[in-house]
């Protein structure tokens, strides 16, 4: 399936505190997050914890954090994208996720052009990614426009002017 046929198929899907569990789900779900294991790996999001990242990352929309899942055209969650503003270095950090089931199906360049042209829609001008070198969605990241700005510590980071 090309690329063009894929992003067509994905939206970007605001979910409700209740869908939630897909969060849950690839959160503890160890090939999801091996991207992650530089870093700790899996990532504990117990139910208790829901309301308040809820009301911050989607309910509370400052303009500063974008959330959404990515949603197939069968009405199946196949994965996260968000971007947030890191006060601390002054710029927006994307997030991209696809849950391991549905990866290399082209759902994560999908999903990266759908968050970017939302981002571009929400007056960002310029996206940031924090990607671990040995991360192979760095070559993504690479063909979809983004340059590498420095590298330091297995971390990479890339940019995108929107």
């Amino acid at each position: 399936m090309t690329n063009k046929k894929q992003e067509t198929l994905l939206t970007l899907y605001t979910p409700s505190l209740e869908e939630l569990w897909f969060k849950q789900q690839m959160l503890a779900d160890p090939a999801t997050m091996a991207y992650n294991r530089a870093w700790g790996g899996t990532i504990a999001f117990p139910r208790e914890r829901w309301s308040g990242w809820y009301d911050f990352w989607i309910a509370d929309f400052s303009g500063k954090r974008f959330y959404r899942y990515l949603r197939d055209s069968a009405g199946s969650f196949i994965g996260e994208v968000a971007y947030h503003f890191d006060e601390a270095r002054g710029l927006y950090l994307a997030d991209v996720l696809v849950h391991a089931p549905y990866r290399s199906r082209g759902y994560g360049r999908a999903g990266l052009r759908l968050l970017c042209a939302a981002a571009k829609v929400n007056g960002i001008k310029v996206l940031h990614d924090d990607i671990a070198a040995d991360n192979p969605a760095v070559s993504l990241f690479l063909e979809e426009g983004f340059v590498e700005v420095t590298r330091a510590s297995g971390a990479i980071l890339l940019k995108k002017e929107l």
